[in-house]
């Protein structure tokens, strides 16, 4: 497998590979992942292989820690070369990364990952002629939603099966809450804090008007973040309302979502499934989450999960103390949610995934470098001219 962002940076996709690949292995197969990291006095899992540093790109509202160029190029083709690998699976393989390197340069058994959900934008159509032919390249390709499926028919004009990302729902279902997080009124929220379409400002926003029926309510916040930049923005007599975690383990994570009444998703776009959510489902924690389509489709319109109007802290507000002041009705929520989580296991997943490779494999063939290889860059001199 190819990761297309830094390995040691939290994200959906890392963890979505890694997941995958420790799946994978338990059953008993064999797996490399190649993938850029930033640190390089970080402890890799012995499938890991290190292609370099990435730089920071601002992408989709967020900052994606990618890894491209000759040198990169070089060692993508080193470890297929060296690999003897059946097949190669590479995760977003369209955007201006390793994955993307990787499948100019091999051929052989190939499926691609498509994680990402865009509107169309002129700058896609213009590099578009660019990247269709390493899309039409790939043997299968998945996609992790309707929405991810939907960008990758308007943009390439290809078609795509739809597999969610997936989780250990034993992970979940089983952790045990955290007597220090648990208290009545408990508000949970997971995620990059400073980056505004994670929507903790909106959260925040809403905090007064939570506090003025709901008093003693209480937000923990995970994930890393400048505490203090945005303890600026809360007023001084809130900001006891607020609990700071930084990063959490993957134990931490799921003892947090069973010690909190409600964990609160208030993103504003930019997303195209929502794992944090059927972590939370699985956790049997009640979600309320805006209504950007991923989530609203995820959560079934809201029969596994309350919706509210993105980025109105108001309606925010209003839903949350809703739940907050009716035990039934949250419980009654959590538990159908619960029951729908089932469906995201990596043992259903993972199987999905297997019916794939199993059709990319047909053809018969392994993996291995193009013959006289054009690089990316020549591709892209005879493509744009």
């Amino acid at each position: 497998m190819v990761c297309p962002y830094g390995w040691d940076t939290p994200g959906g996709v890392q963890t979505h590979i890694r997941e995958l690949a420790e799946h994978l292995i338990s059953e008993g197969h064999y797996v490399s992942v190649l993938t850029p990291v930033s640190d390089d006095s970080v402890q890799l899992q012995d499938y890991v292989v290190n292609a370099g540093k990435p730089i920071s790109i601002p992408v989709n509202g967020s900052v994606a820690r990618v890894l491209f160029g000759p040198i990169a190029s070089s060692r993508a083709k080193q470890w297929i070369a060296s690999g003897d690998f059946d097949l190669l699976h590479l995760h977003e393989p369209a955007i201006p990364s390793l994955s993307l390197l990787a499948c100019s340069a091999a051929e052989g058994p190939l499926v691609g990952t498509f994680h990402v959900s865009t509107p169309k934008k002129k700058a896609i159509y213009a590099i578009g002629p660019i990247l269709e032919p390493i899309v039409e390249k790939l043997t299968a390709r998945i996609a992790v939603s309707e929405l991810a499926r939907s960008t990758l028919k308007d943009h390439f004009d290809t078609d795509a099966v739809v597999i969610p990302n997936g989780i250990d729902v034993n992970l979940f279902r089983k952790a045990l809450p955290t007597e220090e997080w648990q208290h009545p009124n408990t508000i949970g929220f997971i995620g990059r804090f400073e980056e505004p379409r994670k929507g903790l400002q909106i959260l925040l926003d809403a905090l007064p008007i939570i506090t003025r029926f709901i008093p003693d309510a209480k937000i923990l916040i995970a994930g890393p973040g400048d505490s203090a930049e945005t303890l600026k923005s809360v007023n001084a007599q809130l900001r006891n309302k607020l609990v700071f975690l930084g990063r959490v383990s993957e134990a931490d994570k799921a003892s947090l979502l069973k010690s909190v009444d409600l964990y609160v998703a208030p993103n504003t776009g930019g997303e195209s499934f929502g794992i944090i959510l059927t972590e939370a489902l699985a956790s049997e924690t009640a979600i309320v989450a805006s209504d950007i389509p991923a989530f609203r489709h995820l959560l079934n319109g809201g029969e596994y999960g309350a919706l509210f109007e993105s980025e109105s802290a108001t309606e925010l507000a209003k839903v949350i103390i809703d739940l907050l002041r009716d035990e039934i009705k949250r419980k009654d929520l959590a538990n159908i949610g619960f029951q729908s989580a089932e469906r995201f296991d990596w043992s259903q997943v993972a199987e999905q995934i297997m019916d794939v490779y199993s059709m990319a494999l047909t053809g018969g063939g392994k993996v291995g470098l193009i013959s006289e290889s054009r690089s990316w860059n020549r591709l892209f001199t005879r493509e744009s001219s």
